[in-house]
C-alpha cells in the first residue's frame, strides 16, 4: 500500500505542488461556476411563453430566490464532502490508511443519508420556504419548478460534490477536474436542449444540471472502486463510526455555518432588494452574485489546491512548508480578485447584458456590480485564510472566521445600511463586511504564527 501514498506532499517543491493541485482545482471550480452562469444565462432569457426573448426578468428573479436553499443544500454537501477530504488528507499525512478508508465510506453513507433527508424536508414545506425567501406572485412559479426537480436530485448532487472532494484528497485534482468539466459540457448541451426544444422552460434547466451531475457521478464510482487505488470503495467501509462522523463534522462545520449562514444572509438580501427595487432588483442581484462567485470559486479552487498540501505538511510538522504554501496559496489568490475588481468596476454592462436585455435589470445589475467588488482586492487573503485553519484541522478558529463575516458584519450592515441608504444600502453592506472580516482574519492569522513561533523555541 505505501507506494501509494502521495509522498510527493511532504517534498516536491511548494510552487510545483500548487500548481500541480490547484489549477486542476481551479479549472473545476471555475467550470462548476460556468455551469450555473450557463444556467441563468438561458433562463435569462426566458421569456413569459418559455421561449428565447422578451424576457420580462421574472424566470432569473424566480432562480436568484432559490439561491438560500441551494444553500442550505451546499452547506450540507460542503460539511461532509469538505470534512472527509480534510480528515483523509491529514491522516494520510500520518500514514494511517485504515481510517483514511473508513473516512470514505462514511462520506458515501452520509452524503444519501443526508441528501434524503433535505429532500423530503423541503418537499414538504416548498411552498412557504420560497414565499419567506421573497416571491412573489409573478417569481414564485418559476422558483418552485426549478427547486422541485433540484430537490428530487439531491441525493445526486451531495454525493457527486463529496466524492470529488475525496478525488482531490487521496491525490487525484486532475481526475476531480475532468469530473467537473464533463459535467459543465453536458449540462451546457442539455440546456437548450430541455428549455426550448423539448419546451420544459426552468424545469428543463434543472433537469439538465441533475442529469450532467449523475453522468459525472457515475464516473466518479467507476474510479473509486478501482482496488489498484489507495482509497477505494469495498466492503467493511461502509459501517458508520460515530468517531469519524464527528471528526468529519468538526472540519466541515465551518463551511457548513458558513453556507448556512449564507442562506440567512441571501434571505436579508433578496427581502432587503424587493423591499427597495422589487422582483427587477432580485434578479439584479442574481446576475451579479452568479458572476462574483466566478471568482470566488477560482479562489475556492486555490483553496482546495493548498488543502491536501498544508493538511499533509501540518499532519507531518513541516511548519516551513505549511507557511510557504499559504504566502504562495494567497499570492495567487490576489491575481484573481484584482482581475475581478477590474472587470466589475470598469465592465459592468458588457457582464450583465449576458443575461438580459432588460432595461431595468441592467441599470440596477450595473450599479450593483461596481458597490459589491469595490473591496475585492482583500477577500482573496481574507478567504484563503480562513480555509487555511479549516485546512491544519483548527475548526473552532475557521467558524469563528467564517461567523464573524457573516454574523456579526454582514447581517447587521443589511438590517442598519437599507433604511437610510435604500438599494445602495444592501449592496454596500456587502464591501463593509468584507473589510472587517479582514482585519479579524489578520489578527488570527498573526496570532497562530506567534504561538507557534513560541512553541519551536520551548
Amino acid at each position: 500500500m505505501e507506494q501509494y501514498v502521495p509522498t510527493e506532499l511532504g517534498t516536491r517543491s511548494i510552487p510545483r505542488l500548487l500548481f500541480q493541485y490547484a489549477v486542476p482545482a481551479i479549472i473545476a471550480m471555475t467550470a462548476a461556476s460556468l455551469y450555473n452562469i450557463v444556467d441563468s444565462i438561458f433562463i435569462g432569457h426566458i421569456g413569459p411563453d418559455g421561449q428565447w426573448g422578451n424576457s420580462d426578468g421574472m424566470a432569473i428573479s424566480g432562480l436568484a430566490l432559490t439561491f438560500p436553499l441551494m444553500n442550505i443544500g451546499a452547506a450540507l454537501g460542503a460539511m461532509v464532502g469538505v470534512g472527509a477530504s480534510t480528515v483523509i488528507s491529514v491522516r494520510l499525512g500520518q500514514r494511517d490508511y485504515k481510517t483514511a478508508q473508513h473516512v470514505l465510506g462514511n462520506t458515501v453513507v452520509l452524503n444519501l443519508l443526508l441528501g434524503t433527508l433535505f429532500m423530503v424536508a423541503c418537499l414538504l414545506f416548498l411552498d412557504p420556504i420560497l414565499t419567506l425567501f421573497g416571491a412573489s406572485e409573478a417569481t414564485r412559479p418559476y422558483a418552485r419548478d426549478y427547486m422541485t426537480v433540484i430537490l428530487l436530485g439531491n441525493v445526486i448532487s451531495h454525493s457527486y460534490f463529496g466524492l470529488n472532494a475525496v478525488l482531490r484528497a487521496a491525490g487525484h485534482p486532475e481526475k476531480a477536474m475532468y469530473c467537473t468539466i464533463l459535467t459543465v459540457v453536458v449540462n451546457a448541451i442539455l440546456d437548450p436542449l430541455f428549455i426550448f426544444i423539448l419546451g420544459m422552460g426552468i424545469k428543463g434547466a434543472a433537469t439538465a444540471t441533475i442529469l450532467s451531475q449523475l453522468i459525472s457521478l457515475c464516473w466518479q464510482f467507476k474510479l473509486l472502486c478501482n482496488p489498484a487505488e489507495m482509497l477505494h470503495l469495498h466492503r467493511g467501509i461502509y459501517g458508520l463510526s460515530l468517531r469519524i462522523i464527528r471528526q468529519i463534522i468538526a472540519v466541515g462545520m465551518s463551511p457548513f455555518l458558513m453556507n448556512l449562514c449564507a442562506c440567512l444572509v441571501v434571505l436579508l438580501i433578496n427581502k432587503g432588494m424587493k423591499q427597495y427595487g422589487g422582483d427587477t432588483a432580485i434578479a439584479a442581484y442574481g446576475i451579479v452574485n452568479r458572476v462574483v462567485f466566478l471568482f470566488l470559486m477560482m479562489v475556492m479552487g486555490l483553496n482546495q489546491g493548498m488543502q491536501p498540501i498544508v493538511g499533509y505538511n501540518w499532519g507531518a510538522r513541516q511548519n516551513p512548508r505549511v507557511w510557504q504554501t499559504l504566502r504562495l496559496t494567497i499570492a495567487c489568490a490576489e491575481v484573481v480578485v484584482i482581475t475581478g475588481f477590474v472587470m466589475g468596476e470598469f465592465f459592468p454592462n458588457a457582464l450583465t447584458h449576458l443575461f438580459t436585455d432588460n432595461a431595468s435589470i441592467v441599470r440596477i445589475a450595473d450599479r450593483g456590480f461596481r458597490i459589491d467588488v469595490s473591496v475585492f482586492p482583500i477577500v482573496g487573503a481574507q478567504m484563503v485564510i480562513g480555509n487555511f485553519f479549516q485546512s491544519i484541522g483548527h475548526a473552532g478558529k475557521s467558524i469563528f472566521q467564517s461567523l464573524t463575516r457573516q454574523l456579526l458584519f454582514l447581517i447587521p450592515g443589511l438590517i442598519l445600511l437599507p433604511p437610510h441608504f435604500g438599494l445602495d444600502g444592501v449592496w454596500l453592506a456587502i464591501p463593509v463586511s468584507d473589510v472587517l472580516s479582514f482585519f479579524v482574519s489578520m489578527g488570527m492569522l498573526w496570532w497562530l504564527v506567534r504561538k507557534v513561533n513560541k512553541e519551536k523555541l520551548t
